[in-house]
């Protein structure tokens, strides 16, 4: 039982009655499809996105490479270095490709390392230093991650989409049934309201 008292009647848009609309009908449908096409949007919206995580994080693992730096400087020296979330500082270190060239550029260190120290730092494929590339498990949590975020988020706009469909029959059929009241109403010559 309802809390009005009157047993509550499951699926009433999709049974034959005198009192359906049409637009009744068409909610029904339109919620449906909105939580099916929700429900396979978001299937396929985290799995693309997922893989797309998954694709971006092997192309840097596959274009970085880690080679052997010597700092320039020392990292407690106050004007070459910031320190950083995790309490590495930024100084200039300088190493050398394979070819021969020559690089400098800023890394972060352990704090207090003494310059003509050796650091293992990541390079990108252009020789510029580089964030480390994400370990097998750290790319299973942002796929994770980033499937779960797209999945929701395109249920979301579907579900939210299908929303503002239905307050549009809502308006559509409360304006029926406004013109049906003026029709009887007129007849017998009074309003009602």
């Amino acid at each position: 039982m309802a809390a009005s008292g009157c047993p509550r009647v499951r699926l009433w848009r999709w049974r034959r009655s005198p009192l359906r609309r049409r637009s009744d009908v068409i909610e029904a449908w339109v919620v449906l499809c909105g939580w099916l096409f929700a429900l396979g949007a978001a299937v396929f919206a985290g799995i693309a996105a997922a893989d797309a995580v998954v694709a971006s994080a092997e192309q840097q693992r596959a274009e970085s490479r880690r080679v052997t730096a010597v700092l320039v400087m020392d990292a407690e020296d106050p004007g070459a270095s910031r320190v950083t979330t995790d309490h590495l500082v930024w100084t200039t270190v300088r190493w050398t490709d394979p070819d021969g060239t020559t690089h400098t550029d800023e890394a972060r260190v352990p704090p207090k390392t003494h310059a003509g120290s050796k650091v293992q730092v990541w390079t990108d494929r252009n020789g510029v230093i580089a964030n480390e590339p994400l370990s097998a498990s750290e790319m299973q949590l942002h796929s994770v991650a980033g499937g779960l975020l797209a999945g929701g988020a395109t249920a979301g706009i579907v579900l939210g989409s299908a929303w503002v469909v239905r307050l549009g029959l809502e308006r559509h059929r409360l304006d029926e049934w406004g013109a049906e009241w003026e029709r009887l109403d007129t007849p017998w010559g009074r309003k009602t309201g």
